[in-house]
């Protein structure tokens, strides 16, 4: 890397499928705290990007052609700073409450690679990362919190 490079940048993608149609009552806490996680999100430390759809959040996007499938990505600067806000505050008590309103899925609901700083992750390529992870487990192209790898070569399997 020369020093005019920006180093490498972490997205992440997690899935989860929906137990109860989006406006409906049962999933009223989780929507009413999207926004409030979202703003937290993006005032943390090291926090680049997050997928939006047509309003602030990306619960109009859908993965996998699956209608009931939730789709968020987002770019941290490193694990560390993703894992800090994951684990804290609001998003960890959403997180808690997250089987009262999704389906528990048998293979992993979030992969993480390696980007460069300019690259903006699209949904074809979390269907790819994932895919990739549940086929081959966790590599250098797709991994896990549990399986992290260094961002040696970003963007290559």
């Amino acid at each position: 890397m020369t020093r005019t490079e920006a180093p490498p940048r972490l997205a992440q993608v997690n899935i989860a499928r929906l137990r109860f149609p989006l406006d409906s009552p049962q999933l009223a806490d989780f929507v009413a705290g999207l926004e409030p996680v979202n703003a937290v999100a993006d005032a943390a430390d090291g926090f680049v990007w997050r997928l939006q759809g047509y309003g602030d959040d990306a619960t109009d996007l859908r993965i996998f052609g699956d209608e009931w499938m939730l789709v968020n990505m987002s770019v941290w600067r490193d694990v560390d700073s993703l894992t800090a806000f994951m684990y804290a505050g609001q998003h960890r008590d959403l997180l808690r409450r997250r089987r009262e309103w999704f389906e528990k899925l048998d293979r992993a609901v979030t992969a993480l690679w390696w980007v460069p700083a300019d690259h903006t992750p699209d949904v074809p390529e979390a269907e790819k990362r994932l895919r990739h992870l549940y086929e081959h487990g966790p590599t250098p192209y797709a991994f896990t919190l549990r399986d992290t790898f260094a961002p040696e070569d970003p963007g290559h399997a």
